[in-house]
């Protein structure tokens, strides 16, 4: 297949997905979808909605992959020898291998991806819609259950631990092998409720657990935060969840019997932390003096961070509120561009 044909196949596959989204059509793959949130309950069809959608309007979208690939030498898309690459897919969030698998059939080499146990038939039912609509790339997939054999090189995403097993493993192959990493955002106490609104859609999108959910803020002496906490409440359902209320509970039990000082506002828990993973019903937070320190800080984390939120204008490479779980096509994990990986096998 030319990159063409590629170009066209996701093309064709995005509308597709729009067209059947658009319309509330209940095809084999909107239904598989639905049935997600019983193989994981963190999986609600609201988040694998809202996750697919974006990735068709957004990565599927014919100026946007003739921009990325236009980006890159002719010959990165332009194989003789296609490899094997093997690809370990998180399972944190719905959908979350899409953007691996896109990068690889791009390139021209075989994909070989082994799905988390928590995926909850997601990739299965995007890659059945995919050789669907261009069965070409039937001879280009293929979805294991169990280890991966048989690779020229390997991308792999999971925890640290993970990450430790996957260098161990997969040291001596090319690879790309990613951790855990976070969020933060970075308040100056002027933002407007529309903001404040805007950044818990940040926060709370998916439970917050994607490496692009706000999972720390770092605020001003002085900082009021009961504006943030009303603006949250638009998520205050969560509390009726059964898996994140019982980490909500957890926690606050937890805080209460050992007197840790936290704001609770009956569905997250608010809690002073110099962290920056915090655990699913809490939001951590940190107070900074001068925007200086912010940068400071920033370049002390960075290999742990994934996206800054802020509207500060101080504060480099930031993301407007509300963007973080609407990534670009050239938005990386952890900020390793996969196409370059793949192009210079």
């Amino acid at each position: 297949m030319t990159v063409e044909e590629r170009i066209n196949a996701f093309v064709k596959l995005g509308k597709s997905i729009l067209q059947s989204y658009n319309k509330l059509e209940k095809n084999h793959f909107w239904k598989n979808i639905w049935a997600a949130y019983t193989g994981n309950p963190w999986f609600t069809p609201e988040f694998c909605e809202e996750a697919i959608h974006s990735i068709a309007q957004k990565w599927l979208d014919k100026d946007a992959l003739t921009s990325w690939i236009s980006s890159y030498p002719d010959r990165y898309f332009a194989i003789s020898t296609p490899k094997k690459i093997g690809v370990v897919m998180a399972g944190n969030i719905p959908f979350v291998g899409v953007h691996d698998l896109l990068c690889v059939l791009m390139s021209g080499h075989h994909f070989i991806g082994k799905i988390s146990s928590k995926d909850g038939g997601l990739m299965h039912a995007f890659v059945n819609m995919l050789i669907e609509v261009e069965p070409r790339f039937n001879s280009y997939l293929c979805i294991v259950e169990d280890n991966i054999q048989d690779f020229n090189a390997i991308i792999a995403t999971g925890s640290d631990n993970s990450a430790r097993y996957f260098d161990y493993y997969f040291g001596k192959y090319p690879n790309i092998i990613r951790n855990n990493r976070h969020s933060i955002a970075i308040l100056s106490g002027k933002e407007s409720k529309d903001e404040l609104k805007s950044l818990s859609k940040d926060i709370f999108t998916y439970f917050g657990l994607g490496c692009r959910n706000v999972s720390k803020i770092l605020i001003p002496i002085d900082y009021d935060l009961s504006e943030l906490i009303n603006e949250m409440n638009s998520f205050k359902y969560f509390i009726n969840h059964n898996k994140y209320a019982n980490n909500y509970e957890y926690h606050r039990a937890i805080y209460i019997m050992n007197r840790v000082p936290h704001y609770d506002n009956g569905f997250v828990l608010l809690k002073p932390d110099e962290g920056l993973g915090s655990p699913v019903g809490v939001l951590f937070y940190q107070i900074y003096e001068s925007y200086q320190q912010i940068i400071d800080y920033i370049n002390l984390q960075r290999e742990s961070l994934q996206c800054f939120v802020s509207s500060i204008s101080e504060i480099p490479e930031r993301i407007a509120f509300g963007k973080t779980q609407q990534p670009e096509i050239t938005d990386y994990m952890d900020g390793i561009d996969t196409i370059e990986f793949l192009g210079n096998l």
